[in-house]
């Protein structure tokens, strides 16, 4: 059974169980794997030798997480070739590739954590009580060694973007 963490998150103040390890910063990046589409999967070998920016989003579809999605889609524009930002959601790939139609989002790669929430529980996001992905950010070396973290102890609220772009920009 995967390790489970109560007491560090809630959903507009309510709390919530986190199941999976906290990552921290100097950790080797765990593998996963996510839907690019319904039937392509992938791993975090598929962005080997990049530096990469996760993005953890509950679902796409809501305020907080289109803000945040929107933001990082902006600062990736400037960030280089050797950068790939993704965002993780449980969101179909199909309501996803809508989302990013809809908003003109087009240097974020989406990816769905919908169907064995391996990121989740993985990196430790993963909500026991509604099986979504707690919001948080994960900036991972081109060597695959964890350099910034941000679990947000709250859902709703958002994430430190400065601070992760920064984290970024140290490694390019």
């Amino acid at each position: 059974m995967a390790q489970e963490r109560t007491g560090v998150a809630t959903l507009k103040s309510n709390p919530i169980t986190l199941v999976g390890p906290e990552i921290k910063v100097g950790d080797k990046a765990p593998d996963f794997k996510v839907n690019k589409d319904l039937m392509t999967q992938v791993s975090l070998a598929d962005y080997a030798g990049k530096v990469k920016l996760i993005s953890v989003v509950p679902s796409l579809d809501t305020g907080v997480c289109d803000a945040q999605t929107r933001r990082f889609n902006e600062e990736a524009a400037s960030l280089g070739d050797n950068v790939a930002v993704l965002t993780i959601s449980v969101d179909l790939p199909f309501a996803q590739a809508r989302w990013c139609g809809a908003a003109g989002i087009d240097k974020v790669i989406t990816l769905s954590d919908y169907k064995t929430k391996s990121f989740g529980e993985a990196y430790g996001v993963l909500i026991k009580e509604i099986q979504l992905d707690m919001r948080s950010i994960f900036v991972i070396d081109a060597n695959d060694t964890v350099q910034y973290v941000e679990y947000l102890g709250e859902m709703t609220a958002h994430p430190n973007y400065e601070a992760a772009v920064a984290a970024v920009k140290k490694l390019v």
